[in-house]
This record gives C-alpha cells, sequence and structure tokens, in this order.
C-alpha cells in the first residue's frame, strides 16, 4: 500500500484504538484547551474515569497548567503512554484511515476523516505560505507545555481539526455512501458531548481516491490545501518538535515527521463558527473602558451604558457601523450592561481591533489583569459578573471567508473563532507511535 501522498503532505497512518475491554465513555475526554476557566469540568471528568484507563493519563489540561510539578506531570504521561502499549490497553490497527461521525446534539452529524499530515507542509510562523497554514496567530507562550508533553512522548492522541475548502463535497462526503461494515467504535461521550462513531478505511481504492480528491483542491500559488481549525498550537508544537528531531538527524520515515488530524470540510453542514469572548479579570472596569477610548482616539469609539439586560440585548442586536462589542462588567452594585461601538475601525475584524487593544492594555498593566478566552455568550455572563471582570462579546465569522481572508490577509488574531461549542470540541480517542 502506497504510505505517502508527498505532494499534498497527506500519511496514512497505522492507528492504536483502545483494546475492547477498555470503556470507551472513560477513555475518550475532550481536547485539553477546553474549560480552562472551570476546574470542576476536569474535577468531574477525573472523578468519572476513576482508575480506568483514560486519555485524560495522556494529556496536560490548560486549566492545570498552574499546578505543582509541570515536569513530574509530563514524566507520569509518558510512563503511561509506554504502560498503554505494553500492557495492551491500546492495539494497532493496519494503515488506514478513520471515517468519523460525530453527533453533538445538531440537526446533522459532523462527518470527518482521521489521517496524519506532513509536518514538512507547515510553518506556524508569520507571513509562511504553506501546503498547510495556521488560521489563527500563534502564541509563543502556549508552545512550550506541548512541545514538553510531545517531546519523548511515544504516543500522540489528536483533539486537531484541518479544514479543507471542498464546496463539491467530493472527499469526506462520497465515503459515507459506501458499506464499511461494523463501526470500530460506537458510543456515548462523557460530560454532553454527544454521541460518536468510526470506521476504519483500509482498501488502497479507498485511500488512493481520497488522495486524488484532496489533490484536486489545492489553491493559489504557492497553493494551499488546509487551514487549521482547532488545535493550531497543538500542531505548531509538533511542528516544533520534528524541526528538533531533524536537526538531531531523524529521517524522512520517522514518524515524528507526521501528526494526526481529523480533517473536515469547511461546507460541512454541522459545522459552525462560534465566536470567542475576551475576559479579563484583576482589572476595574473604568479603567479599561478609559484606557480604550484613548486607544481608539482617531476611529471615532463610542461607550453605550444601558439600562438593564433587555435594553444591552436590544442594543446589540441593531445595526451599527464599523465594529459593535457588547460588554458586561462586573461590580459589587451589580453588573453594567454596554456596548462599545467603533465606527472607523482600521482593522477589519472586530476580533482583531478588540485583541490589539487587549494586548497594549496587558502590556501597560503589569502583571495583575488576566485575559482568558470563553465560549458560550452564559457562560462569558457568569464570569464577567463577579466584581473585577469585564468580558466582552465578539461576533462571528463567516465560516465561508475563511480560506478568502487567510489567502488575502494571513492568519486572523489568535482565538479568532471556534468550530462550535465547547462541547463539540474533538474528544481524544485513536492515537499512533511518534517514536519508531
Amino acid at each position: 500500500m502506497t504510505r505517502d501522498f508527498p505532494e499534498i503532505g497527506l500519511h496514512v497512518p497505522s492507528l492504536l484504538l483502545p483494546a475492547p475491554e477498555v470503556p470507551l465513555a472513560s477513555w475518550s475526554v475532550i481536547a485539553c484547551d477546553q474549560h480552562t476557566s472551570h476546574s470542576a469540568y476536569w474535577q468531574e471528568t477525573a472523578r468519572l474515569v476513576g482508575e480506568q484507563p483514560s486519555t485524560l493519563h495522556l494529556v496536560l489540561p490548560e486549566a492545570h497548567l498552574g499546578d505543582g510539578d509541570r515536569t513530574a506531570a509530563v514524566a507520569a504521561i509518558h510512563r503511561r503512554m509506554e504502560d498503554y502499549v505494553e500492557s495492551g490497553v491500546l492495539v494497532q490497527q493496519p494503515p488506514g484511515f478513520m471515517l468519523v461521525e460525530r453527533f453533538s446534539g445538531r440537526d446533522t452529524a459532523r462527518r470527518g476523516l482521521v489521517v496524519a499530515l506532513d509536518l514538512e507542509c507547515f510553518d506556524y510562523r508569520e507571513g509562511a505560505k504553506t501546503l498547510i497554514r495556521s488560521t489563527e496567530g500563534t502564541d509563543a507562550g502556549r508552545l512550550p507545555a506541548r512541545i514538553a508533553v510531545r517531546q519523548d512522548a511515544t504516543l500522540e492522541a489528536p483533539h486537531i481539526l484541518v479544514l479543507i475548502d471542498d464546496p463539491l463535497c467530493t472527499v469526506i462526503e462520497p465515503l459515507f455512501e459506501r458499506e464499511h461494515g461494523r463501526p470500530a467504535y460506537d458510543f456515548d461521550l462523557m460530560q454532553g458531548g454527544g454521541r460518536v462513531r468510526g470506521w476504519h478505511l483500509g482498501s488502497e481504492y479507498v485511500i488512493g481516491g481520497v488522495a486524488n480528491a484532496l489533490a484536486a483542491l489545492r489553491r493559489g500559488d504557492p497553493p494551499l490545501l488546509y487551514a487549521m481549525g482547532d488545535g493550531n498550537h497543538s500542531f505548531a508544537a509538533a511542528r516544533a518538535v520534528w524541526e528538533t528531531l531533524r536537526s538531531q538527524g531523524a529521517g524522512a520515515d520517522h514518524p515524528g515527521r507526521y501528526a494526526l488530524v481529523e480533517l473536515v470540510n469547511v461546507y460541512d453542514e454541522a459545522l459552525h463558527f462560534a465566536p470567542i469572548h475576551r475576559l479579563l479579570t484583576g482589572v476595574d472596569a473604568n479603567r479599561l473602558l478609559a484606557a480604550m477610548a484613548e486607544h481608539f482616539t482617531d476611529s471615532s469609539w463610542r461607550r453605550e451604558v444601558c439600562a438593564d439586560l433587555g435594553h444591552w440585548q436590544r442594543s446589540a442586536a441593531e445595526p451599527k457601523a464599523g465594529h459593535c462589542i457588547p460588554y458586561l462588567a462586573g461590580s459589587d452594585e451589580g453588573p453594567e450592561f454596554g456596548i462599545i461601538s467603533i465606527a472607523e475601525p482600521s482593522l477589519g475584524l472586530a476580533t482583531a481591533s478588540l485583541q490589539h487593544f487587549i494586548d497594549c492594555f496587558l502590556g501597560d498593566a503589569g502583571g495583575k489583569p488576566q485575559v482568558d478566552f470563553i465560549h458560550g455568550d452564559d457562560t462569558l455572563r457568569q464570569l464577567a459578573e463577579k466584581p473585577g471582570s469585564i468580558g466582552f462579546l465578539l461576533p462571528p465569522m463567516d465560516k465561508h471567508d475563511l480560506f478568502r481572508t487567510v489567502v488575502r490577509d494571513g492568519a486572523t488574531p489568535r482565538k479568532t473563532f471556534s468550530l462550535g461549542e465547547a462541547h463539540e470540541k474533538r474528544y481524544y480517542l485513536e492515537c499512533r507511535r511518534i517514536q519508531p
């Protein structure tokens, strides 16, 4: 079987799946970069997992990055990976892809294809024009923890979603018209994640068809084929680790050259682009808003304070020139509902305007104020109502503009959009060896 298609950066992986006796509901947990402000979510996940084998033991949730000894935690992850391989918790499958169907409460299931992509075809640095491109700015500060986990690791498990621009639905969708037999897995995900099922695809004919269909989607010069959806920083960390391995003499056939991802068509009906809101804590809201007024002096900045929640929601829905960003500021006297308007922004996206201000504000304010990236309007409101907090609700991005935006303008600001809400994120399930 042909294992590599270098012209499209595609590799056919040998996946590792849990042995039949491993309970999949406790094995599979959500992406490590979710629920960063909700330690209770991860506490409940740990309770549900108990002593069962689980991908929870193979990742380092961002909610726990400030807890304990990171070096010891990473060493424990690496030991657990080796144990899962040696004890038979994971069973190697024949070379092939995994066709995935994810039900998360929408009218239709999200459909994807787990493959391996060539890290030689990716560069997360600003301005890169590679076959695989970042869709958001890469925060170098978020890479070390991910690099530490992947460096010297036996295994990888993907939460990365990579998008393809396939309006005629030629790659993934036709695979669901075929009969693939009994699913390799079919179960309910924990903590409201919905249901997932997958079929192993090992036919050389099917794999060749996928490769041919992907090759036809290359656009531009230099060509773009894949755009990062979720997991940009994990993929960037994989690239950084591969650069180190290559410099140490790793050959072109080293398994660390590739990274597992799930491909999803940006035209998939179940794929929704949700905004990622901003929450600032440890901050005086009035001081921040005064700094914002000064920052946007030349952009026709305006602040409207609303009488109540209903007034706030109605005002936010009214059309306005430029950018309209609702905010909610917490205080001992109760929350303040307001609207920020930037009538003449210098940047095209509201996210870009706000994030540029936040970066400047935090740079001037020292270490006390913190920013977090929040999924869901209700979650932001709950968190922003606390004294010393202010939350900004951002609008969604049109998913059909993504590839055009990346080609024209390069990567969007980090955390511009999310592929669905938090519970729709990819759960860890399949694994692959990344050491010879």
